[in-house]
């Protein structure tokens, strides 16, 4: 059985009317709907579409409003279940091809498809596990400074017509194997949102594979909020330090060791 989870907080409408739509068509059992603004809006919306199950909630942050789903997933008996953003929009066979990826390989705990944009372009969201520096470069810098270094820790080298075992996935899309999941804990709560994928992936990845298969493609209109909102930049740097202070900020063994194969590939070794 797969099951499926979002987030909301003042969501829009359309948007969430479309993602719950793009749910129904698909095999999913139950989709989960984790509502951290507890609107009636939101739960009438959810009402409109069978499989959904909505709950309100305090607004506990994103990881966390995720767990309530899982655990509620865990004790149905599912085998798989799906993390979803709400600006994220795919056909059902998306869903079909994750989940029977995850039923023909025993050794993954983590799958996530090729993610395109509005424009249909490819986004890059597999990507090395971040130093300071990384996200320094990203989030604060113009493009046109450390470009060799930015590409890198973005994987553009990597062949996305392959399979390839990342330690990060960017988390609009993430079908997970509940056995998995339980052995890692679910997200930290610590993170009340933006690095909760970052670390859900590398704790999962110390045990079972975390792959990204190209058969199976969404589109993510992404919102990048935090780019246009002071408040949520205070908040993406404060859970960034939580992050680091967790993982260490300048010295990361596992870090080095798990991001060492895919710096191979950009060498080309094999």
């Amino acid at each position: 059985m797969i099951t499926a989870s979002v987030v909301t907080y003042r969501t829009d409408s359309a948007e969430l009317e479309r993602c719950l739509g793009a749910l129904q068509r698909s095999s999913v059992a139950t989709v989960y709907v984790i509502d951290n603004a507890s609107e009636q809006r939101v739960k009438d919306i959810a009402a409109g579409f069978s499989k959904a199950e909505y709950t309100a909630n305090i607004n506990s942050g994103y990881g966390a409003a995720h767990n309530i789903a899982l655990r509620k997933a865990i004790g149905t008996g599912a085998l798989y279940h799906l993390v979803l953003n709400t600006d994220v929009d795919f056909e059902p066979d998306a869903v079909e091809l994750t989940a029977a990826y995850l039923e023909r390989n025993a050794d993954t705990g983590m799958v996530q498809p090729r993610i395109v944009g509005a424009d249909g372009a490819l986004l890059h969201s597999c990507r090395l596990l971040p130093t300071p520096f990384d996200l320094i470069i990203r989030r604060f810098l113009p493009d046109r400074l450390f470009v060799s270094r930015r590409k890198e820790y973005l994987l553009e080298h990597l062949d996305y017509s392959a399979e390839h075992n990342i330690p990060y996935h960017q988390g609009s899309f993430m079908m997970l194997r509940l056995k998995a999941v339980e052995q890692c804990g679910g997200f930290d709560e610590r993170f009340f949102m933006y690095p909760e994928d970052i670390d859900l992936t590398r704790r999962i990845h110390r045990n079972w594979r975390t792959m990204y298969m190209p058969d199976a493609s969404v589109t993510h209109f992404h919102r990048a909020g935090s780019y246009h909102s002071f408040r949520l930049l205070a908040v993406h740097v404060v859970n960034i330090c939580r992050y680091f202070n967790k993982w260490g900020w300048w010295s990361d063994k596992e870090r080095t060791r798990f991001n060492a194969p895919l710096r191979a590939k950009k060498n080309g070794a094999r």
